[in-house]
């Protein structure tokens, strides 16, 4: 049994004219590249963390054709809210609809064979950035803000992250304590490239974290975040266009 993890899907089968095709040659087939990646190295008693960006559906009833193709897929899996999930409900009509070898985590821990993975999405921090590893392209989707516009948004990222910080805490201390490997899944990434402390990371620490699995990031240049580990805890990037959509084996 093992334990593999791959970000960032975004499908789009319920709402197929929001593919990631619309992005760039990297991501031409996208869906059939996890497919067949998937099937060549996933048995059906691994696990596989998904931390987030699952959908670009808007409605749970149009994510369930994405959640459906996940669970044909071999494995468990675990997913988490990112940033686009906007389809992601409460979680009791999560857990009415959710397919069978799909779990979530919101405010909650999954435990599987003596692993416990907790976790929650974050949000974006001025503690560190990354756009000095991040090969940008012109976003025909994106809206052009307003310096007001721009003040404000920071005001609210700030909200958000220092709620997102309490969920994680809330998440991970609900880990028994006798746990054999105990796994964080954020959406965005919990340290900057240095492996700096921040908020996030003390937290992990606090919590005995082995291994923190995240995504978020795009177009990041092949190789250039390894991210690696730092005061106990193995930060692992696996958004699937730096993973050649390919899930990446933790253990």
């Amino acid at each position: 049994m093992s334990v593999w993890t791959l970000s960032d899907p975004h499908l789009a089968f319920g709402v197929p004219e929001k593919t990631m095709e619309a992005f760039g040659p990297a991501w031409h087939n996208y869906a059939e590249k996890i497919a067949s990646h998937w099937k060549q190295l996933v048995s059906p008693h691994d696990l596989v963390l998904i931390p987030g960006d699952i959908s670009w559906a808007m409605h749970l009833e149009q994510a369930l054709v994405d959640l459906n193709w996940i669970d044909a897929l071999p494995g468990t899996k675990v997913i988490l809210r990112g940033n686009h999930d906007y389809w992601w409900s409460s979680s009791s009509k999560l857990a009415k609809v959710m397919p069978p070898s799909i779990h979530f985590i919101h405010n909650n821990v999954f435990i599987w064979n003596d692993i416990a993975i907790g976790g929650s999405r974050l949000w974006d921090t001025p503690e560190y950035n990354f756009s000095a590893y991040i090969e940008f392209q012109e976003n025909a989707r994106a809206k052009v803000k307003t310096p007001e516009e721009l003040a404000k948004e920071k005001e609210e990222e700030e909200r958000i992250f220092a709620r997102e910080l309490e969920r994680l805490k809330l998440s991970l201390a609900q880990i028994p304590p006798n746990a054999k490997v105990k796994i964080a899944m954020t959406h965005y990434p919990p340290v900057g490239a240095d492996l700096a402390p921040s908020r996030a990371s003390e937290i992990l620490e606090a919590f005995d974290i082995a291994i923190c699995a995240f995504g978020h990031l795009h177009n990041v240049r092949k190789g250039s975040l390894p991210f690696g580990k730092a005061r106990g805890v193995d930060y692992v990037f696996s958004s699937c266009d730096y993973l050649d959509f390919t899930p990446l084996k933790l253990f």
